[in-house]
């Protein structure tokens, strides 16, 4: 489903629990960063994504807690204020809003079935190797039975190619995720099933409601930023929170 421009997840979520994605449109940033870039990192004007923040804060309850994403698994706690270093967070409190910024990595939302928690994970490779998903699970507190899973817009199987060393990373971890690599044509290269990774890591953390994982950004030009695609690009944010 669709709020304008921007994506609302479709998950049988509870009613308080409110996300969205935004998209490259409607924003008044130019050139590669074209328009809504929420990316204060990758060398857009400072006024405009600050003008662009301000265009998604209108639709929010409150600033996003923004992260400084690193590719690790560190889990900040959204309700406790201030700009911290960690690729996920997660809140407890109504108004609070969970957000992380991606240009292919792949945003997961996380809620309770009970709509008293919601989390955000920015997971790329790296971070869903190490065990960013599973971080952010251990710290909602909820036994897996009772969450709900999102996967939004990240690179897709026929645009993500990598080396050995990705896939032999993850084979190491579960002989499972074997499946989610397909020889690229050249040798020790893969095309990568991100989304297929995700919800092996989340099935083997026992979490059977996982919805999402359609959207490529890499073949969606105008709408989602794609790093692997552009180099030189903006950010887009997936963002949840508890409504009062």
């Amino acid at each position: 489903m669709t709020a304008g421009d921007w994506l609302e997840p479709d998950w049988p979520a509870p009613a308080n629990v409110k996300a969205l994605v935004t998209t490259r449109d409607g924003g008044v940033s130019a050139g590669p960063y074209a328009s809504l870039n929420l990316g204060l990192h990758v060398g857009d004007s400072p006024a405009a994504v600050e003008r662009n923040r301000a265009l998604l804060r209108a639709r929010l309850p409150a600033e996003p807690r923004w992260l400084d994403q690193v590719h690790g698994t560190d889990v900040a706690d959204a309700d406790e204020a201030g700009h911290v270093r960690a690729d996920a967070s997660l809140a407890t409190r109504p108004g609070v809003v969970c957000a992380v910024m991606t240009a292919d990595c792949l945003p997961v939302l996380f809620c309770n079935d009970r709509g008293t928690v919601v989390a955000a994970a920015h997971a790329g490779w790296r971070g869903l190797a190490a065990g960013v998903l599973d971080a952010t699970v251990a710290r909602m507190g909820e036994r897996p039975e009772n969450v709900l899973a999102w996967l939004g817009p990240a690179i897709g199987p026929r645009a993500f190619e990598v080396g050995d060393d990705v896939r032999d990373c993850f084979v190491a971890a579960d002989p499972l995720a074997a499946a989610a690599f397909q020889p690229a044509g050249a040798a020790g290269k893969w095309m990568a099933d991100l989304f297929m990774l995700a919800r092996l890591r989340l099935r083997k953390l026992g979490i059977a409601r996982i919805y999402g994982g359609e959207i490529c950004t890499y073949f969606s030009p105008d709408r989602f930023f794609s790093y692997r695609r552009e180099g030189k690009t903006g950010r887009f944010a997936s963002v949840v929170w508890l409504s009062e």
